[in-house]
């Protein structure tokens, strides 16, 4: 059994308090402004920016949680809690997102007035203290994939920000109120295509399945291709989280070789995996002349 640990980047704590605390004002301004303003594309913004704060708190929870010990109830650690939060928000965000369409629908067909003023002053709002939160965890993103997730969202809000301010100058020189309900329709459309893909992964983690990168029969090739090796069987490749690859399989030797020298191939063979696929955690038990199913996939 080999295990390979990755030193995960040290988050800068501060930072990413103080940018869930900027995401926060943002989030209330914009849900006030939007309710005073009677703006659809304004509180369409908020919910990005929400969405923001919940994947900055959860960027710095499961930062905190991953580094609790394994313990006798919970022998894989609290590795997956992450991935349970990211479920839980992907699809609360595609219930409210649902909801914006069919209010963006019906108020396109019936605009009424909007306080746009009020819209491009919360915009700008938004776009000054965005482009703040992204310099804030600018280095943060290279070496942690949580932050550089909320990063690359941060960046988006910049550019929604940006919309909803141009949205508010055409109401307010041309009277064009349908560019409301158009804007948060579009920004609603963005945040169910990016919460849809997290909702599947999170799923597809959830259920054990095989990363999209590993081929299971190429890992079979590669493995019979060692000298020693008859057959590899019983194969299970899963995911832990975004990052932990598990394998577990039985491998049929061709000569009963002594135990030593069979420890010895098999840590071959897990290192050779570990380098090519990237597999965190392997497990392989080695079997000589054993009358069972050779199906690579059984049990």
């Amino acid at each position: 059994m080999a295990e390979h640990h990755h030193h995960h980047h040290e988050v800068n704590g501060k930072n990413l308090f103080i940018t869930i605390v900027l995401n926060i004002i943002i989030t209330l301004a914009q849900i006030i402004g939007g309710i005073i303003s009677g703006s659809l594309a304004l509180l369409s913004d908020a919910l990005h920016n929400f969405s923001d704060v919940l994947a900055l708190i959860l960027a710095y929870w499961s930062n905190k949680v991953s580094k609790k010990e394994k313990n006798y109830s919970k022998t894989f650690g609290y590795k997956r809690a992450e991935i349970l939060a990211t479920l839980f928000n992907a699809a609360t965000l595609i219930g409210i997102s649902i909801y914006l369409v069919i209010e963006s629908i019906s108020k396109f067909f019936n605009p009424h007035s909007v306080d746009s003023v009020l819209v491009i002053w919360l915009g700008l709002l938004s776009i000054i203290l965005n482009a703040l939160s992204v310099l804030l965890i600018k280095d943060d993103a290279h070496g942690n994939m949580n932050m550089k997730a909320a990063y690359l969202h941060l960046i988006t809000d910049v550019m929604t920000s940006v919309a909803v301010v141009l949205g508010g100058i055409l109401m307010f020189y041309f009277n064009l109120f349908w560019v409301d309900p158009l804007i948060s329709l579009l920004i609603a459309f963005y945040l169910i295509k990016a919460s849809y893909s997290l909702l599947i992964e999170s799923i597809d983690i959830l259920m054990q399945g095989v990363p999209k990168n590993i081929d299971i029969n190429k890992i079979k090739k590669s493995v019979e291709n060692f000298e020693e090796i008859l057959n590899i069987h019983h194969i299970h490749i899963w995911r832990l989280n975004d990052h932990d690859i598990h394998l577990e399989a039985h491998v049929d030797f061709k000569e009963n070789l002594l135990l030593k020298e069979a420890n010895d191939i098999t840590l071959k063979i897990e290192d050779y995996l570990q380098t090519t696929y990237h597999i965190s955690h392997i497990t392989l038990q080695a079997e000589y002349d054993k009358d069972d199913d050779k199906s690579l996939l059984h049990g």
